[in-house]
């Protein structure tokens, strides 16, 4: 077992290449040396900048490694010579480059420094953001220049330290200007394209945005891991409680108003969906329409699980580092918040603490509640309220019943004495109900039954009477009080039915993965961690353990769940299950596309062979075979034919077998490619020379490429041939080149039929010939060869229509003098 500690990770990051990440990598270096501290550079890469190279001064450096790779010569860190010097911090520049293959054991340097790490090396590295793999798109969206090089983000979250280099835009280009960059005949093309203002500012604020998130996650471990509760105003954050009333949209508004006032401020929404159902009944469009309102104005929705709806909102504020909650005012009107105890929004203001509550007035306020009561279990105020409603409410009654003795019968009083014992059912159950039912039979005895003042009965139909209404009484408070805990049943499935839903939805929406859908297991419940684990841990140490199917187990660490909860629980775990599922399926389904299309491949490719590859072979033959009879007698003229025949016939079999094992060396990834700076000039003729009258542009004042020439010529030779083969008689294909953003374009337009756009996904399939009507011409590789081979020379093949009729290729290179403005 390797016992080194691992080594500690540093990243200087950057908006765009000239910040200065090198030089305060090189920087911190000598600081280090200077303290003592054994520091070499295993790579670092000063591109020709004197005050980044003067920086290497009283620094080790390693020499790198010289490897060979396509007939160039390329110098590489040497990782086994830094392993091999074990230095204390090691200093790794250009962290998201990508090998040269042959000259190393990983294809990425990151991957590299994986192994210094490993091995106990501290390393000081540096990144661009354009190189993050979750920035990718983004920045080819705002530069308009793909990124080739990319490191995964988790990578660079990891780090120990990472150190932003920021510099304004205006400062960056005015550095490019003093040749602080690039090369003075650079300046111009750079300051025009990649480094305008915009651009910079753009990749600045995103470069600011990640650094602010790795900063977030860091104070979130720091106080999760020190068991810090209270609140810390870093950021303001903003809690609005949705319980999917008609007053929602006025308190997302409200709460994203404060949010906007403080530059960076969050907005997190949140649903209660309990299993006690707290949240059932809601109009799931409104809550659906919610959540889109809360997304459309840059927030976040969320949904808990709870057994008290206040502490669950405060739980989930403090878990978020909330500053603000906002919630809407009772909807309760004032008889009812007196007869229930506070409500949620008083709680939740006297459990905030350092959280500052808004609660927002709305026009549903003090007008009672839309749905009916959906508590679980009374509340402690109820519990006691009952009771004592059931001694004091008969009492009150009977002392006004007292003032009018007379004027109201006996079987009005009685059923005066029985609406009480009804009321005190609904307000305490069926234990309060029966009190207020002793209560009241004995008051009615005793005050309005004669003998009056005495508790004995000298009317046996008054004491048939007072049976009666006991028992009515009793039955009268069963009844309310069973239907009041079906009503709560309900509503709890309702609430259940509910989560379910809301996570079912999110499911087809996003199509969560399976880490998504464990975060939202762990935020739904309020756990501490939620994993997928194969086997059940042997010491759960207080760990809800639920099986989720397929031989996996969903364990949550945190409070103790609720029965009701562990049920909703379950169905969770099944969904987690189901997503287990799917992504094994996936993965084997992955595994035999490959051998599905090998398969296709090698049908197609023996249809092709039994019938294009015998052709020429064939005639090639006979030409042969006649020749060398003795039977026959042949003129010069004729013997010049059949040479030519033959000649023609093998010329043509051996363009077919070339094109065949190019073809499977470029799927085996082993074509050797020679790319040098290359004009089409060059290349144009011999592509051209087999081929029809073809009318060529302007392509003289095009800047070079960087292609392997005899590949290149074998691209536009096959795509001129397509062109010409759709072509109708008499019309000439078109070759025209122009030069954008760092690349070149060559167009092939013909005048054919065209192709929709239906059948341009199999356009570059092998032994495809889509359109041919005449299917003696060749295999149908072209295409997918002249593709393959673009591609390898970092291009792209593009099928347009041509206006006016006909289809147009089109081939995008990169130019070999903007080749440092495309991979910065």
């Amino acid at each position: 077992m390797n016992d080194v500690p691992r080594g500690r990770l540093k990243v200087y990051l950057g908006a765009a290449p000239g910040v200065g990440k090198t030089y305060r990598m090189l920087d911190e270096g000598r600081r280090r040396a200077d303290r003592g501290a054994d520091v070499v550079v295993a790579f670092a890469e000063c591109h020709g900048r004197r005050r980044t190279e003067a920086m290497l001064d009283g620094l080790e450096v390693v020499p790198r490694a010289r490897c060979a790779y396509r007939g160039g010569e390329f110098e590489e860190m040497d990782l086994d010579a830094v392993l091999a010097r074990r230095p204390r911090v090691a200093i790794v520049d250009e962290f998201a480059h990508s090998n040269v293959p042959g000259g190393g054991r990983n294809p990425k340097r990151w991957q590299d420094v994986e192994e210094l790490l490993a091995a106990g090396v501290d390393v000081v590295t540096a990144v661009n953001v354009q190189h993050l793999a979750s920035l990718k798109d983004v920045v080819e969206k705002i530069t308009g220049v793909p990124q080739h090089e990319t490191v995964p983000d988790e990578v660079v979250r990891r780090a120990q330290q990472v150190e932003l280099v920021d510099i304004p835009p205006e400062g960056l280009r005015r550095r490019m200007a003093h040749g602080n960059i690039y090369a003075p005949e650079k300046i111009d093309a750079a300051l025009a394209n990649y480094f305008r203002p915009g651009n910079l500012t753009a990749l600045r604020q995103l470069a600011l945005l990640w650094t602010a998130d790795r900063v977030d996650e860091a104070l979130t471990t720091y106080r999760h891991e020190h068991a810090i509760g209270k609140v810390w105003e870093t950021r303001e954050r903003v809690v609005v409680a949705l319980t999917g009333g008609p007053e929602g949209d006025t308190l997302i508004r409200r709460a994203s108003r404060i949010a906007d006032r403080s530059a960076g401020g969050d907005l997190l929404a949140v649903h209660v969906a309990r299993s006690d159902g707290l949240a059932a009944g809601v109009s799931h469009a409104s809550l659906a329409r919610q959540r889109r309102l809360v997304e459309d104005l840059g927030g976040s929705y969320h949904s808990v699980v709870g057994d008290d709806i206040a502490h669950t909102l405060v739980e989930f504020a403090r878990a978020e580092n909330a500053t603000q909650l906002v919630l809407g005012t009772s909807r309760r009107g004032r008889l009812e918040r007196f007869l229930t105890g506070p409500g949620t929004g008083e709680t939740v203001t006297v459990l905030s603490g350092d959280i500052d509550v808004h609660r927002v007035t709305h026009e549903r306020a003090g007008r009672g509640t839309l749905l009916p009561s959906r508590r679980r279990t009374l509340s402690t105020s109820r519990l006691i309220a009952g009771p004592v409603a059931g001694l004091v409410l008969p009492l009150l009654l009977t002392a006004v019943l007292a003032q009018v003795r007379g004027s109201v019968n006996l079987t009005s009083e009685a059923l005066l004495f029985l609406l009480t014992v009804v009321g005190v059912a609904c307000i305490g159950g069926v234990v309060s109900a029966v009190v207020a039912s002793v209560t009241a039979s004995l008051l009615l005895n005793y005050w309005f039954i004669p003998p009056i003042g005495e508790f004995t009965l000298s009317d046996p139909n008054a004491l048939l009477a007072l049976g009666v209404f006991a028992v009515v009484a009793a039955t009268v408070a069963g009844v309310v009080d069973r239907s009041l805990r079906l009503s709560r049943r309900s509503a709890r499935a309702t609430a259940e039915a509910e989560t379910m839903s809301s996570l079912a939805g999110s499911i087809v929406r996003g199509g969560q993965t399976i880490p998504e859908l464990l975060e939202r297991t762990r935020e739904t419940f309020g756990m501490e961690t939620a994993e997928l684990l194969d086997q059940p841990p042997s010491d759960s140490g207080g760990a809800t353990v639920v099986p989720a199917g397929s031989g996996a187990h969903l364990v949550l660490r945190g409070r103790t769940l609720s029965s009701s909860e562990r049920r909703v629980l379950a169905a969770f775990a099944a969904h987690v299950g189901s997503a287990v599922e799917r992504a094994r399926l996936a993965e084997a389904a992955a595994e035999v596309e490959p051998v599905k299309a090998a398969d296709r491949m090698r049908t197609a490719l023996l249809r092709a062979v039994g019938h294009d590859l015998r052709t020429p072979l064939a005639a090639g033959w006979a030409a042969v075979t006649s020749l060398r009879s003795r039977d026959v007698e042949f003129s010069a003229e004729d013997r010049d034919e059949l040479l030519a025949t033959a000649d023609e016939s093998m010329a043509r079999l051996n363009r077919l077998v070339e094109n065949l094992l190019d073809l499977s060396r470029l799927e085996a990834g082993v074509l050797k490619l020679n790319l040098r700076p290359t004009t089409l000039e060059e290349v144009l003729p011999a592509a051209l020379v087999d081929i029809g009258d073809v009318e060529v542009g302007d392509v003289e004042s095009l800047p070079a490429v960087l292609v392997d020439p005899p590949l290149l010529e074998r691209v536009i030779a096959n795509l001129v041939a397509n062109a010409d083969r759709h072509s109708p008689p008499g019309t000439k294909v078109l070759v025209t080149a122009s030069a954008l953003a760092g690349r070149a374009e060559l167009r092939v337009v013909d005048r054919g039929p065209g192709l929709p756009p239906a059948g341009r996904d199999r356009l570059f399939e092998p032994f495809q010939r889509l359109g041919d009507t005449d299917n003696t011409t060749g295999l149908g590789l072209g295409l997918a060869l002249a593709r393959g081979l673009t591609e390898a020379m970092s291009g792209t093949v593009t099928p347009e229509d041509t206006p006016g009729g006909g289809l147009t290729m089109v081939v995008a290179l990169p130019l070999a003098e903007e080749e440092p403005l495309i991979q910065p």
